[in-house]
């Protein structure tokens, strides 16, 4: 008895428990495997591949019927071809053959055979029987691996690689080698250094003025300067996910959020977390939510008043924790300390899920025997580095991230030309090892926080608590929070819900200032108690609007917000520092 409690407990408790020498072997053998696997789990990969195998094994007919399909698409694939540049096939939005190049002999067969076999795959790896996580395991590691063999490719096959090596006679591909060299050896060029120094932070971005005015373990917040003579009375405080550095949201000047509203006249504070090392191995969700959503509320309610209700904005992660803080702060009794925290005004969730059970292609890494091996990379280092968390992102995107990119770096000498946001992208950061746990676990396994059994200080919350008025952003290209996850919020909670769908992915979406070219977005707003639309029926009815959806935030907040009011100054004893403050700098070698 004594025994299955202590297994339990180890269950339970995750990567901080006592660890046994056997589980310390354990944890050596999966930590040494990861380079080779990507940080993926074997085993989640060998049952995915098990069950498809087993499957379509078993199923002599529908091995007839995609043996029929191959036959058919090799006959397509050497029909003669048409030499229109315009036939390109199924999948007709793929960039990769669009250039003429792909319309001539023999390039065409080539493409042609490609799309037939990414057809045949496609087809393929449906066979009944499947569990749903591993048939869309087995869809998705196809698609990577016939995204890494495509003709666009290789030297060979590409006749646009082909056609640049004649005309540069060969300058640009001894210019591709270079690349690869350095970039295998880890050696920056000269012109590799100056794209790093383009976007320093403090200086090129996150370059708002503004002041730290308070620090902790875990969290700095800046306030920034106003920079109208009058302001709303609510301040907005912004939650940012703690997988990013805060400045996604303070870009450089023309693109910056933080700079948009504070031009609007509203007084912003920022959070921002501090950059975890191995100490910080023990800090969990409820230390996430503590140290961070709610000692910077109770310090925003120092400065503007605790009587003063705050706007609250979280992105990502970050608006998922700040749902879980609406929802706690809500519920019967609230949280304990939250006696002196100011009222919400309202909530503002940017590309921030609260229900988990349909999260998109990043689900797939997210199974008990991945949370397990991650568990054991996690648990010598005491943290998820920012390396880990990259690739899996770039998992999703392999595509343009990884093959299209490296063909045109290592086969035609391009290298990509860094911008603000590519350069925030490259400034990692990491997750402690028991949070990261947790989070995994009651979040994306058990879906907890949207079956109201997400626990804060050991009592259930209910995001059906939530009365505040809610406005919500999900973007058409997410990956990471596919909108119609984040659209579910509104069979979770009664409030009134304003929800926007803008168009680009999980960062450019988002980040889609005025004046921004080819932005678009819907809104609606379904009121408080309202009836139930679905995401495909709202997608149908609500119309178009070109530009940004930041102007629409900002007339909400308006609506919600007071008459404005003479800024405030900053008493002198409540600066610690200049923005963007300390804990940005963090920088670590993983």
């Amino acid at each position: 008895m004594t025994q299955r409690k202590n297994q339990t407990a180890r269950r339970t408790n995750g990567p901080q428990a006592v660890e046994t020498p056997t589980q310390r072997l354990d944890r050596l053998t999966h930590a040494a495997a990861a380079p080779l696997t990507g940080g993926l789990s074997p085993v989640s990969l060998g049952l995915a591949l098990a069950d498809w195998a087993w499957h379509l094994g078993v199923s002599p007919g529908r091995q007839l019927e995609l043996a029929a399909l191959a036959t058919q698409l090799t006959r397509d694939a050497l029909q003669a071809p048409t030499g229109d540049a315009s036939d390109a096939g199924p999948a007709d939005d793929d960039p990769r053959f669009r250039h003429e190049a792909w319309a001539q002999w023999p390039f065409s067969q080539i493409r042609n055979g490609f799309r037939n076999t990414e057809a045949f795959w496609q087809e393929a790896t449906r066979v009944p029987g499947m569990t749903a996580h591993h048939a869309d395991m087995t869809r998705f590691f196809a698609k990577q691996w016939l995204g890494m063999m495509g003709p666009a490719n290789w030297l060979a096959t590409n006749p646009v690689v082909l056609r640049d090596v004649a005309e540069s006679k060969g300058a640009h591909l001894v210019k591709g080698l270079q690349n690869w060299l350095h970039d295998a050896s880890g050696l920056q060029t000269p012109e590799d250094q100056a794209q790093a120094q383009r976007f320093v932070v403090g200086r090129d971005v996150a370059v708002t003025p503004g002041k730290v005015v308070f620090r902790n373990r875990l969290i700095e917040l800046i306030r920034y300067d106003a920079q109208t003579d009058k302001v709303h009375p609510e301040p907005v405080l912004i939650v940012p996910s703690w997988i990013m550095k805060f400045y996604i949201l303070d870009l450089s000047p023309h693109n910056s959020m933080v700079s948009y509203l504070v031009a609007q006249g509203h007084t912003v504070y920022m959070l921002s977390w501090r950059n975890p090392d191995a100490s910080d191995r023990d800090l969990t969700m409820d230390d996430y939510l503590r140290l961070g959503v709610l000692d910077a509320l109770r310090a925003v309610g120092t400065l503007s008043g605790q009587r003063q209700p705050v706007h609250a904005m979280g992105y990502c992660l970050g608006g998922t924790l700040l749902a879980i803080a609406a929802a706690a702060l809500a519920r019967a009794g609230g949280i304990s300390g939250s006696q002196d925290l100011p009222p919400l005004k309202s909530l503002t969730l940017l590309a921030a899920q609260t229900d988990f059970s349909e999260p998109g292609e990043l689900g797939l890494f997210i199974d008990e025997s991945q949370v397990g091996f991650l568990d054991n990379i996690t648990r010598g280092k005491g943290f998820l580095t920012g390396e880990q968390m990259a690739g899996s992102f770039q998992f999703l995107h392999s595509r343009d991230l990884v093959w299209t990119r490296r063909m045109r770096e290592y086969l035609m000498g391009e290298r990509e030309q860094a911008n603000d946001l590519m350069a925030w992208n490259a400034d990692t950061t990491r997750m402690p090892a028991r949070m990261h746990h947790e989070y995994l676990i009651s979040l994306y396994l058990h879906n907890a926080l949207a079956t109201s059994s997400y626990r804060v200080e050991g009592q259930a919350v209910s995001l059906g608590d939530i009365r505040v008025p809610v406005f919500m952003v999900g973007t058409q290209r997410d990956h990471i929070s596919p909108w119609p996850s984040v659209y579910k919020l509104h069979h979770l909670c009664d409030a009134e819900i304003t929800f926007v769908l803008t168009s680009g992915g999980h960062n450019a979406g988002i980040i889609s200032e005025p004046g921004h070219a080819h932005r678009s977005y819907q809104i609606d707003t379904r009121p408080a108690h309202g009836t139930w639309v679905e995401h495909e029926q709202w997608a149908a009815q609500t119309p178009q609007r070109e530009g940004s959806w930041w102007p629409a935030w900002h007339q909400w907040l308006a609506r919600h917000s007071g008459r404005k009011h003479v800024a405030p100054k900053l008493p002198a004893k409540a600066v610690l520092d200049d923005a963007p403050g300390r804990y940005v700098m963090q920088r670590y070698r993983d």
